[in-house]
């Protein structure tokens, strides 16, 4: 059987080198992209400028301007590294077709039965470090049997900056103590390990079935593990994973966690770890590349009619069907003017489409003609045929209900296209018996109209407000429903009234509208002809009174 062979490509610089590629900076001069970490800016991607002149990940803003004033910066952009790095794996496709992303600046391979096509696995990789040179990316590579093993040789092996964390490393220490230091650091932790010349380039291509020779001499951070696990090993003088393949596994589990055994089994080959390539996202678009530059907007829509079919088949063999649809106008000066609709319902139909891009397709400027136009589904959603209610209901309405959710959908595009879907809303039902709380506004264009709405217990106002202090004259029963009273500083005289309609309040929230605890409802009649909604709050939390809620008609 095969041996498994596994490709880890670490972009130790992508970040710096993708804004360094879009002339973020000056050639030659330390250039640095700056992120935010505890509310701090530190130094999140470094230049090879930058690394020489002392500069460090991790270092904050104000440290790095000191050590080397001339440093140029940049802001971190996480969406466009994301894309990059996309636009890497599919370039690492040619190479092998199961690729995976190892955010922020990593892809894995899976090299089994490919590395014989490019003349071996050495050759391979000096073809895609050669290919990563010349499109300006540092890279370093490592080839094992595991994801484990691959992702450690690619950072740790042939003396790389992380093979030992600053101050373990006895070439940093002082001339005077480094006889002593090894003594010193591991004296408690059995004899110190034999520290490989600084320089000396280790194999990055573990031979196969060798994964513990290979990795015996890497320290333990090339494990994957949490910097607290690491410090905890170091203190007890395990330094390299070689010091932790002999030690029991259950006694490391129970000091150290389950996740550092579980890295160890996997870098070892004990535990598998798949490669998981990403999925290739859902693309549709269709374009027209015409003869001769155009300009009007009867030879858009000409296009349209051609391009839309072509657009709805490719919808409908996916099973999807368009949201946000934007026409591209590509003009002969390399410039481009777009537009885009939103549907009020996932669709393919072109009788749908086309009439909301023909709505805005005057706002795309003509310029020197255009050459080339563009039809992109950017939104799409899963598309199902409705399905009626039962052989009854489809033989009475069925048609007809279908004919006018359509003809709804179809206005609210046309009515988006103008102000903006997010600005159509409709009103539904909820569950809860609180007056205000009873209804909830829901964007048109992502809700299905109300099927049924409940018929509350009694007649609700047409118009409702905050509840507002009601002044009885002096002398009234507070608790009496008032003959007479004043509310917003006029006078009123009670006629007729209904009631009362205890309300309680929901006592699984706490709404500081409702610390008066139960009301009672009254409608009443006023003299001058004006129906309001009263209550008498009975202060459970504070005082009692008499409130208006609302107004009727």
């Amino acid at each position: 059987m095969q041996n498994r062979r596994i490709l880890s490509l670490w972009f130790p610089r992508l970040a710096a080198e993708r804004a360094l590629r879009q002339g973020a900076g000056v050639s030659g001069v330390p250039f640095a992209v700056v992120g935010e970490v505890k509310n701090a800016q530190v130094l999140v991607s470094l230049s090879r400028e930058a690394e020489a002149a002392g500069l460090t990940r991790g270092q904050a803003l104000r440290d790095g301007r000191a050590i080397c004033p001339e440093l140029q910066t940049r802001l971190q952009n996480p969406e466009l590294e994301r894309a990059f790095l996309t636009v890497l794996r599919r370039w690492a496709g040619k190479f092998s077709p199961w690729v995976s992303e190892e955010p922020p600046e990593a892809l894995m391979l899976d090299l089994t039965g490919c590395a014989h096509l490019f003349g071996g696995e050495a050759v391979l990789m000096e073809q895609i470090m050669g290919e990563a040179a010349a499109l300006g990316l540092s890279l370093r590579c490592g080839i094992a049997d595991t994801l484990g093993a691959a992702w450690a040789l690619a950072r740790y092996a042939g003396g790389g900056a992380q093979a030992l964390r600053s101050g373990d490393d006895i070439a940093q220490e002082a001339r005077a103590t480094r006889s002593r230091a090894g003594k010193r650091h591991w004296v408690k932790g059995g004899a110190a390990p034999v520290l490989a010349p600084r320089g000396q380039a280790k194999a990055r291509i573990a031979p196969p079935g060798q994964l513990h020779a290979v990795l015996a001499d890497l320290p333990v951070a090339a494990l994957r593990i949490a910097p607290e696990v690491e410090e905890m090993l170091a203190r007890l003088g395990l330094r390299r994973i070689g010091d932790l393949a002999g030690q029991p596994r259950a006694g490391l589990a129970r000091r150290f966690g389950r996740e550092l055994v579980l890295r160890l089994d996997q870098a070892l080959g004990s535990a598998p770890e798949p490669v998981n390539p990403a999925r290739p996202p859902l693309h549709f678009a269709v374009r027209l590349t015409l003869p001769e530059p155009v300009g009007k907007e009867e030879d858009i829509a000409a296009a349209l009619d051609r391009l839309l079919p072509a657009l709805e088949q490719k919808l409908r063999a996916a099973g999807q069907g368009a949201r946000v649809v934007r026409l591209e106008c590509h003009r002969s000066d390399h410039s481009m003017g777009w537009v885009e609709v939103g549907l009020a319902r996932p669709s393919a139909a072109p009788d749908r489409i086309r009439p909301l891009l023909m709505m805005k397709a005057g706002e795309i400027e003509a310029g020197f003609g255009i050459d080339m136009i563009r039809v992109i589904a950017r939104v799409v959603e899963p598309a199902h045929p409705r399905q009626h209610r039962g052989h009854g209901a489809a033989a009475a309405d069925g048609a007809g209900r279908l004919a006018e959710g359509t003809g709804l959908e179809d206005l609210l595009g046309r009515l988006g296209a103008r102000i903006g879907l997010e600005a159509i809303t409709r009103v539904h039902p909820a569950d809860s018996h609180i007056p205000e709380k009873s209804a909830q506004v829901l964007a048109a264009a992502w809700s299905d109209p109300a099927p049924a709405w409940p018929r509350p217990p009694a007649p609700r106002p047409l118009e409702l407000w905050p509840p507002e202090l009601v002044l009885l004259p002096e002398g009234a029963c507070a608790r009496a429903l008032p003959l007479q009273f004043r509310w917003r500083g006029r006078a009123y005289e009670t006629r007729a009234a209904l009631g009362p309609e205890r309300i309680a309040p929901e006592w699984w929230l706490d709404d500081p509208h409702w610390r008066t605890g139960v009301r009672d409802y009254w409608r009443v009649t006023t003299g001058g002809g004006e129906r309001l909604w009263l209550y008498y709050g009975h202060g459970a939390a504070l005082s009692p009174g008499w409130f208006c809620h609302g107004r009727f008609g």
